[in-house]
């Protein structure tokens, strides 16, 4: 039998009755738009990121947009991300008509090099968009430590890291303001879109409220532009089910990963993802490895009818639609290089020991 990359049905199949009696309910109330699970998700992702507020947004994308805005992000601004993401943590900063600064990452983390961010800092720098990349956080302590000495904002881009955590700190908690997706594939996935911006200051929450239904405070009265942008209370209804199991699905994806490891650990071809000291709690929304032969890794993934991914196969600097910013090809060895070996391995929670087992075996396979 074919195994997919991930398996929302085997989520939903033991979900099912919860999910479709939430879902009823918000028919039943016909509360669709900032309705009361909406807040009640907020509370909760609140609670869970250790901050005091959460606003619900229409996708992760979105709350990385809002979160700049709300960091006064404007034309002329630079605001810098790491060199390898998901598009959208770079699309935002043009968005806002703000010039997106890249930095390299680091080999083994993939996550942004804190050591490369001082050097990018210019007077027009607003704001630093670290990534947790796969699931664990990025070494936020020097992060936070320049962007304070410069006076700039840091926007944590937590989409897939929901419930990581950095020392004794959830993702989401450690920067101005954190961002989450809940998009289906993400650890906390809903039946569609859906984003969360966390904050812990009065002013920066009531701006994003305000944001987020068009800049209307009160409604039809506008000082700012703002954006259509709210969760919908049916998505939330989703989310509040599948949040209960989220600590325990984690541990499943670590336990999942903590089986490739030792399975790996002697395969020079492969390259293991690192968990480094101040991860305390990565939760593998990507269980991603390193190997030079991808190609034929991916014959061979695609022979077994096993699913897989390449995130990501272009690094920014290299995006077609960033030729104007003038990056040479070289510019970032390391994030180059990566999006040229990474390969993405199915590690979600309904995964069985036997799928497991196929898997490892045709990675060794491919890579003797």
């Amino acid at each position: 039998m074919p195994i997919p990359l991930l398996d929302l049905s085997r989520q939903y199949a033991y979900l099912k009755p919860d999910l479709d009696q939430a879902v009823i309910k918000v028919l039943s109330h016909g509360g669709f738009i900032l309705g009361p699970e909406v807040k009640q998700l907020e509370s909760a992702v609140a609670e869970l990121c250790d901050v005091k507020y959460a606003a619900g947004v229409a996708s992760g994308t979105d709350a990385l947009l809002l979160a700049l805005h709300a960091c006064g992000v404007v034309d002329g601004d630079e605001v810098i991300t790491p060199d390898l993401s998901f598009f959208a943590t770079a699309g935002v900063v043009s968005r806002l008509g703000a010039r997106p600064v890249f930095v390299d990452i680091e080999p083994d983390t993939y996550n942004i090099d804190p050591e490369k961010v001082a050097a990018a800092i210019t007077s027009k720098t607003r704001a630093i968009v670290p990534v947790h990349l796969f699931g664990q956080v990025a070494d936020m302590d020097p992060i936070m430590e320049i962007a304070r000495h410069h006076g700039i904002k840091v926007v944590e881009d937590a989409a897939q890291a929901i419930g990581a955590r950095y020392k004794d700190r959830p993702a989401g908690s450690i920067g101005d303001y954190g961002c989450f997706s809940f998009y289906p594939s993400k650890n906390l996935g809903a039946g569609g879109d859906g984003g969360m911006i966390t904050t812990d200051t009065d002013e920066n929450i009531d701006l994003l409220r305000i944001l987020r239904v068009h800049g209307g405070q009160p409604k039809y009265y506008h000082k700012i532009i703002g954006y259509n942008s709210r969760l919908a209370t049916l998505q939330a209804a989703v989310l509040l089910v599948k949040l209960a199991h989220l600590q325990t699905w984690s541990e499943k994806r670590i336990e999942h990963a903590g089986i490739y490891d030792e399975a790996f650990r002697d395969i020079d071809a492969v390259v293991c993802p690192v968990v480094k000291d101040y991860s305390t709690f990565h939760i593998y929304n990507q269980y991603t490895i390193a190997v030079e032969n991808r190609d034929r890794l991916m014959a061979e993934l695609k022979k077994a009818e096993i699913g897989f991914e390449i995130y990501y196969p272009v690094p920014f600097h290299m995006q077609e639609c960033f030729a104007y910013l003038g990056y040479e090809p070289n510019d970032f060895p390391v994030a180059t290089r990566a999006a040229a070996q990474v390969i993405s391995l199915p590690i979600y929670p309904e995964m069985t020991p036997s799928e497991q087992a196929e898997i490892i075996a045709t990675v060794e396979r491919a890579v003797s």
